[in-house]
Parts: structure tokens; sequence; C-alpha cells
């Protein structure tokens, strides 16, 4: 049985969001993207707010390269854009190669971007179906990373940079994958069978174990490899559906929550970043 946390105490950091996603610890604040108002925002923990930069068609994963440029995600025209010098420029359009909006992303050392989508018509409510992981190189150059992977969303890289787990969000699962040199996945697996689950956005800690938020079930769920669910902190009556350690000592928890997912919620401003404490601290990336 999963060690539940009911007496886990959420404060909220941040309210009046449309719906916050992609949720990252950076240079003493936390960076995360308002789908529905169209911002990439950053908060520190005396709660003073920023707008970092405005992505007309809404933005979700967030990440940085080695030369400090951010990377965001834009959802709905399906292109990875890099914040320098004040302005939005397009790294690559992925439109092409993937069946539905855009949403999680993860860069690593070397600035390679591993970038989600929904792989069909979420909002639309059109059957499921699977797409392809994408990968963006350092040069925009467009790489498929993997194939039949159903929602790719939130994802972690170990910290010698040689597992990529990525939430399959519709396959109700964790799968992990081996990384080579130059960014190549392989030996394909399930890193935890989550039946029951909507994994969304995650992050590693330093006991090898991944804080997934599940999308449906108003709570995160601590898991390890292969053995499942070993800690859930319950949300109450809102949804989570991203989550991220960080603060000082990386044990700081933030979960991005909101009564319900999709742009008539998301007009209701009810959308949160609420944060608890945990013992184990943050580890690899994001």
């Amino acid at each position: 049985m999963p060690w539940l946390t009911p007496s886990a105490t959420l404060t909220t950091l941040v309210g009046g969001l449309g719906f916050a996603e992609a949720p990252r610890w950076h240079q003493g604040r936390l960076w995360f993207s308002d789908f529905f108002q169209a911002q990439v925002m950053s908060v520190d923990m005396a709660g003073d707010l920023r707008v970092e930069c405005t992505v007309p068609h809404s933005p979700s994963g967030l990440g940085w390269r080695p030369d400090g440029s951010l990377l965001v995600v834009s959802m709905h025209d399906r292109r990875l854009l890099a914040l320098r010098d004040g302005g939005l420029q397009c790294v690559a359009d992925l439109s092409p190669q993937v069946g539905g909006h855009c949403n999680d992303l993860l860069v690593d050392a070397a600035g390679r971007a591993y970038v989600g989508n929904f792989g069909f018509d979420l909002y639309a409510k059109a059957p499921v179906r699977s797409t392809q992981l994408m990968r963006v190189d350092p040069d925009g150059s467009l790489h498929v990373a993997a194939t039949e992977v159903t929602f790719p969303n939130g994802m972690a890289l170990t910290p010698d940079g040689r597992t990529l787990v990525v939430a399959e969000t519709h396959a109700q699962r964790l799968t992990a994958f081996d990384v080579d040199d130059k960014g190549g996945l392989s030996g394909r697996r399930v890193w935890a069978d989550l039946t029951g689950t909507f994994p969304d956005g995650l992050c590693l800690d330093a006991e090898g174990a991944i804080w997934v938020a599940d999308a449906r079930g108003h709570r995160v769920l601590r898991v390890m490899e292969q053995r499942g669910v070993v800690q859930t902190i319950p949300t109450g009556e809102r949804g989570s559906f991203a989550c991220m350690l960080g603060g000082a000592d990386g044990r700081t928890l933030f979960i991005c929550t909101a009564p319900a997912f999709g742009p008539e919620a998301g007009a209701r401003r009810e959308g949160r970043i609420e944060f608890t404490q945990v013992t184990v601290p943050h580890a690899g990336r994001p």
C-alpha cells in the first residue's frame, strides 16, 4: 500500500493563474508557463511574480541551453522558440512531424531539446493515438527520438545523462530510454506501470525516485523504478498537473493545481502553484 501523506500541508505560492504547467526552479525563482494567459512567468518564495515573455500560441515546456538562453515550447503552432535579447525566435517547426499540440520539454547538458506532443486533438475528444517524441539539436535540426509513444509528456534525465524517463500520459506509464552520446534513444522499457493514473509533469530526486502529477487523480505520486508508487500527496478538490523540486535546498515540492483542465476552466483564473516540503532533494534534469 503506497504511503499516503494526508497531513502534508499545501501552501499557495501564487494564485489567479489560468493554468500553470512546466514548473522549473532556476536561479532562485520558479519559472512556469501559463497556457491560457499565454505567458511565461517566474516567482520567488516571497511571491514576487514576473512576466518573462508572452507566447501568443500558448507556452508549455521550458528549459535552458548551456549559453543561458531559454527554450519555450509554443503549443498551438507546434514550434520550439528561444528567448534571446528580450525577443522570441523560432528554433524549429515541429508541425510536420507531430499529431497534436506540443507540450512538455527537456533540455540536456548539450542543449538538445526533447519535445513531446499530444498526438491527437485532445480538446475535440478525438480518439487517442500514438505519436513521435522529437529531438531538436543545438543546430536546429529536427530528429525523431522515439516512435509509438502515447501522449509523451513530462520528462526527467538522470544526473549522468544516460537515462531519459518519459510520462506516457494516456498509456498510464513511465517509460525509460538509454541515451547515447549524440542524444539517441534506445533500450525502451517500462520504468513504472501506473495503470489507473494519468502521469503528467514530473521531476527526479536524489534517491532515483520520480515525483509525478496524476492529472486525473488529484494527487502527486512518488514512484520508484519497478516498485511503483511509494508515496502519495493528495491535492484535495484540485487536480494536479505538474510538479518540480526546488527551493534553496531542493526539498520544496512545487505543484501546479487547478479545479479543471481546458480553456473554459482557464478563463476563470483559478489555477495555482502550491508547495510542500519533502525529505529528498532534487536531482537530474529538469
